[in-house]
């Protein structure tokens, strides 16, 4: 029995999902942050349920639910549940005034009564639903604050009309095209703390700040450090002194980390087994406490529980939403496994010391060891956090750099969602992009499996690969706002290097290596080009992944000039890029694997300020204006985001018997629904 039950709203348009398991195989084909392995085809298509502005809403089917025990779809459900219920944590860190504009936005939804059919009030929904779709009112992706399209006067009024309160401080910034204009800034030449809107930070706080805090306590770390600064907000008083504000139950952010914890509990109750069920227990004592010991520890537990059918992604995770790379965005990916998928592809782990012997990198930054990296193919349950509406759709965990080499990690792809991706995708930025039709042929005939095979690599031996020197101190000490940028690049570096190699025909994972030419073409078309249709005119590359993207495309093309390895051609007042010498590409990309890997070992600041900066942030103008033209024609949302299925228990006599499942048809009423629900930094 469980003590609370939360109904969901009769306002639904839904239909029950049915789901089923099968054997086909699918990966996104469009300009995503990473590929995926081989998934489960559903028995339902995917349903592109809304499109606005630059962003398309899809459903996503759960294949295995039903073939759970009853104890393992209760445990999927409290999982799903404790995600949910720390929902508003994202968007409290992502910008200060963003659950305020938040409540504002839906409270004029909710009682204005005035005239919804103009353009006025169809701008409002519009950047209202990019909002929910970003956490907040910074682009989820560049970093950009996005300004109403809709006027100071008309906003005022629907306030007004709808009996809604907002303070004209708050709606000042929203209108201000000067003021907290970048989520994150990575612009090396400004203090990045007074250049971020993040609310990581006090306002008051500078990057000296930053630093001078975390000096001796990282110092005195020794060679097992905790990951300093991941759970708090680093604040400063009138007196200058600097100080943390822990997340944690009894802290900031306890209404909404308690009912986190009351849902993990409750999971921890149905655990499939013991190293299962101590991991869950590790995570609740580090929300109760706040300490980043017991983080450590929960890591290195929850790293080893490979057994059984469940897993999940929950807490303070990944960096990249602070300029420093030291804070944990809040996050939530609750995950079933796809055994034959999984076990089809479990060979990467099991070769991975093959791969790092015959790495292109020097041979004292190998490891001499590789240990317990894992991987699986999974069926995300629901999301929550910085992993929607957007998702990722591979992820390698944990982050923490000794843990990994001495303990292992995760990989994990998200089956159903790259199922859903590819979907919805089409060829329409490939038929446009690719310079003739046999580099369009090569990309249907293998363009799939070789995104696949590309993020496989890159979470499993990619990640996992190479050895800091001894006394250096960890990649975000030595690399600072550069390290996020760095280690994607010598990841996808892993996976490009191999994909080429005959072992992976040999181990069955792919049929010719013209599936590693598939990719070559992809990467450089996409680096080069395509992924800049996501930027908008004038801007410079701010997002880790399209600075990595970029920097690996352009120094190779750039590295291969002489011998004419990568050419770049006008047709008919269009660009393209052609690969004329792949077994030369694949030395270049080896060449800059091993540097990568050198700046990393080494801690060469220097050196990998000056790779980003001269290759991964500057942006071609008249190639980007063309890019966007190109695209603009074509009518394809550059992102894609979802909305969660509706997972509610059904009860009889006080007891859960069994779970119904419902997809919403509607992006505006799911988001509606979580504040009222899960509001719990809100109310």
């Amino acid at each position: 029995m469980i003590a609370k039950k939360y109904l969901y709203p009769l306002m639904f348009s839904a239909s029950i999902l049915v789901v089923s398991c099968g054997d086909g195989e699918s990966s996104e084909s469009n300009d995503s942050d990473s590929t995926s392995t081989s998934v489960q085809e559903s028995v339902l298509e995917t349903t592109k349920i809304e499109k606005f502005a630059d962003i398309q809403i899809l459903q996503y089917d759960i294949p295995g639910f039903y073939k759970l025990s009853l104890d393992q779809q209760k445990l999927v459900y409290y999982l799903y549940e404790a995600g949910l219920s720390g929902r508003d944590m994202i968007w409290d860190q992502n910008y200060r005034h963003n659950l305020a504009i938040r409540g504002a936005l839906e409270s004029v939804i909710q009682n204005y009564e005035g005239d919804k059919s103009s353009d006025d009030w169809n701008s409002f929904m519009t950047y209202t639903k990019r909002v929910w779709f970003s956490n907040g009112i910074h682009h989820h992706y560049s970093m950009d604050k996005f300004l109403p399209d809709f006027s100071r006067e008309y906003f005022d009024g629907i306030l007004s009309e709808s009996g809604t309160e907002l303070s004209a401080e708050i709606v000042d910034l929203m209108f201000d095209p000067n003021t907290d204009m970048k989520r994150v800034s990575l612009d090396g030449s400004k203090d990045l703390m007074q250049g971020s809107a993040t609310n990581f930070y006090g306002t008051n706080i500078t990057e000296k700040d930053v630093n001078d805090f975390y000096a001796q306590k990282m110092a005195d770390a020794g060679n097992h450090p905790v990951e300093f600064g991941l759970n708090s907000k680093l604040v400063k008083d009138e007196n200058g002194v600097v100080s943390e504000q822990v997340w944690k139950v009894d802290g900031m952010y306890s209404e909404a980390i308690t009912e986190v914890v009351y849902w993990l509990k409750l999971a921890q109750g149905v655990a499939e087994n013991e190293e299962q069920g101590k991991a869950l227990g590790l995570l609740v004592e580090y929300y109760e406490t706040g300490d980043l010991q017991k983080w450590g520890d929960y890591n290195i537990t929850w790293s080893q529980a490979t057994k059984g059918d469940i897993d999940y992604i929950q807490g303070f995770v990944e960096v990249y939403g602070d300029p420093k790379g030291m804070r944990g965005s809040y996050e939530s990916i609750v995950q079933i496994n796809d055994f034959d998928a999984s076990e089809r592809m479990a060979v990467l782990a099991e070769n991975a010391q093959w791969f790092e012997d015959n790495s292109s990198i020097m041979d004292e930054h190998k490891k001499e060891n590789v240990v317990g990296v894992s991987y699986k193919v999974v069926n995300v349950a629901g999301e929550s956090g910085d992993s929607s509406p957007s998702t990722p759709i591979g992820v390698n965990l944990p982050n923490n750099n000794w843990i990994r080499s001495e303990h292992g990690s995760k990989s994990v792809s998200l089956g159903n969602i790259v199922q859903a991706y590819s979907d919805a995708g089409g060829e329409g930025m490939l038929r446009e992009f690719a310079h003739d039709q046999e580099e369009i042929d090569l990309a249907i005939k293998y363009g799939k499996i070789g995104s696949k095979m590309h993020t496989a690599m890159h979470e499993v031996i990619g990640h996992a690969s190479g050895k800091i020197n001894p006394g250096i101190g960890t990649p975000k000490e030595t690399l600072q706002n550069y390290s996020s940028t760095l280690e994607e690049a010598r990841a996808d570096l892993v996976a490009l290097y191999f994909l080429l190699d005959e072992k992976l025909v040999e181990l069955g994972l792919i049929e010719s290596t013209d599936v590693g030419k598939a990719e070559y073409d992809d990467y450089i078309r996409n680096g080069m080009m395509v992924q800049m249709r996501r930027l908008e005119p004038g801007a410079v590359i701010e997002e880790a992944h399209m600075r990595n993207r970029q920097l690996v495309a352009s120094w190779a093309f750039e590295k291969g000039q002489a011998d004419n390895v990568v050419e770049r051609l006008e047709r008919d007042g269009n660009t393209y890029y052609e690969i004329h010498d792949y077994d030369k590409l694949r030395v270049i990309f080896g060449d800059l694997l091993k540097e990568i890997q050198r700046i990393k070992s080494e801690g060469d600041y220097t050196a990998g300020k000056n790779l980003v900066e001269n290759y991964g942030v500057q942006v071609d103008k008249e190639l980007h204006q063309e890019v966007l033209d190109r695209a603009a024609k074509l009518n394809i949302a550059p992102y894609n985001g979802f909305v969660n299925p509706i997972i509610t228990p059904v009860e009889e006599d006080g007891n859960i018997i069994g779970f119904e499942m419902i997809q919403p048809e509607n992006f505006e009423t799911q988001m509606l629904t979580y504040s009222d629900k899960y509001g719990f930094l809100s109310k």
